[in-house]
């Protein structure tokens, strides 16, 4: 038994030798980013150089918002050698962490860590240049990326991902706490749990863009100049869509970075002005329309939700004039995309009420008033201008269900659209004006019942 004892008693000052070694630079790191939640998937790559027995790694993630629960080390060499023991968080200490490795060999080796953390975020925004004749518009894409996380990632690969992240904890309040495991909303008396997300599993085709200059003329003309930039690679993760842009990028804390994520493509469009009092009050609100679908020459990839800049080429020096600027939602692959870029005052619609009137009295045995018509007489007019030629949509929603209604001059193509709404589309030369009339008449009482048989 005294043996044993001095056995032990030697070994302890032994074990207390172990030395702390705190973790080299970083040799590479992925980000991926998500937009629908404040999340960012970091890996890191560290050439590591361990000796054979225990040893013990410092990292620590002070002023960062990384979440110190989400912290993983693995080796990426040599694995039934070394065994990943444990990461252990010092009571009393904050922001620190120390991994127990045993290794049976000695030298470096290459480890990879990855954590969830917060502060990163992307946001997709575009530009479209219109041509002359408005029928074309050049589109172009872009990612701005920022970074808030209180960490440098320097020649990072960059990968974005398109799709609602249901998360139980904030990975925000998570890197806050004061000590690893402490509650993550103590202060609101509540109790969370983290979850770790998985893996993901990358399936799809690759896909390579060119990059143009903003403000660049159609095609690549006057005033702009093309050259190849980053690829980037669209991959499905399930419900996600994946965008990752080629090499690496460095993304500095406090700053924020525009990278292109759609190679300039000519689109055909699809102009229109709409008139609806009901919903635009008295102006006309001006639309761009268009597909993503290979007709389109689009298609190939879905386009995230974003904030899109319009202008418009004015003349052959590549000058540009503002169209309007609009918000749109995520479009999946051969859906419609159509842009609102706000009211215009260069296309003018002009409602009068001419005439009203009833008539077609009925009557019950007492003398009273049980039925009568309302007879208004509306004159549109209409007028453009612009130099260029427009197609002009105008809705009308009445109030009644029982109606008749007649047209006279040039109101265009008419549509029913429901029991209380007509449509007419009319096609306006560059400076011109058009007029016409409708005469409605809404039925009221028992001349309901007369128009019901009818």
């Amino acid at each position: 038994m005294k043996i044993i004892l001095v056995i032990l008693a030697m070994a302890m000052p032994l074990l207390a030798k172990v030395d702390l070694t705190t973790l080299p630079g970083r040799d590479s790191v992925q980000l991926t980013i998500y937009n629908s939640a404040d999340l960012t998937l970091a890996r890191e790559s560290r050439d590591l150089t361990i000796r054979q027995g225990l040893n013990r790694l410092q990292f620590s993630w002070a002023n960062t918002l990384i979440d110190p629960t989400s912290l993983e080390m693995q080796p990426l060499a040599r694995q039934s050698d070394i065994d990943v023991m444990d990461l252990t968080f010092p009571p009393r200490v904050r922001e620190l962490g120390l991994w127990n490795i045993n290794s049976e060999v000695s030298g470096k080796t290459p480890f990879e860590i990855s954590y969830f953390t917060s502060g990163v975020s992307w946001r997709a925004f575009y530009m479209g240049t219109l041509s002359e004749d408005e029928k074309k518009m050049i589109l172009q894409g872009y990612v701005n990326v920022s970074n808030n996380s209180g960490e440098d990632y320097e020649n990072a690969q960059v990968r974005m991902v398109v799709g609602d992240v249901n998360l139980i904890d904030r990975i925000a309040m998570l890197a806050r706490r004061q000590y690893a495991y402490d509650n993550p909303v103590k202060m609101l008396g509540q109790t969370v749990t983290n979850t770790a997300l998985g893996d993901e599993k990358l399936v799809g085709n690759n896909f390579s863009f060119d990059y143009a200059m903003p403000g660049m003329g159609m095609a690549g003309g006057r005033g702009g100049v093309m050259k190849k930039l980053k690829e980037v690679v669209k991959e499905s993760l399930s419900e996600y869509q994946l965008y990752s842009i080629e090499g690496t990028e460095t993304i500095r804390n406090g700053w924020s970075k525009r990278l292109p994520s759609f190679k300039p493509v000519e689109v055909p469009v699809k102009n229109l002005y709409k008139f609806d009092d009901g919903m635009y009050g008295y102006t006309v609100q001006r639309f761009i329309s268009f597909k993503n679908d290979k007709e389109h020459k689009l298609g190939e990839v879905a386009i995230p939700e974003g904030m899109i800049k319009v202008y418009r080429n004015v003349d052959d020096e590549g000058h540009l004039s503002y169209a309007g600027g609009s918000n749109f939602k995520y479009v999946p692959v051969n859906e419609d995309v159509e842009l609102a870029l706000g009211s215009v005052e260069d296309v003018v619609v002009e409602p009068m009420l001419m005439d009203y009137k009833t008539a077609n009295y009925r009557f019950d045995d007492k003398g009273n008033i049980k039925g009568w018509d309302e007879v208004r007489t509306f004159r549109f007019e209409l007028k453009n201008t612009r130099d260029v030629p427009i197609k002009l949509e105008i809705k009308r929603n009445f109030d009644s269900s029982y109606w008749t209604i007649s047209n006279e001059g040039d109101y265009g193509e008419y549509e029913k659209i429901d029991h209380d709404t007509v449509k007419y589309t009319i096609e306006l030369g560059a400076e011109s004006k058009k007029v016409f009339d409708y005469v409605l008449t809404s039925y009221n009482g028992s001349r309901i019942d007369e128009y019901i048989k009818k």
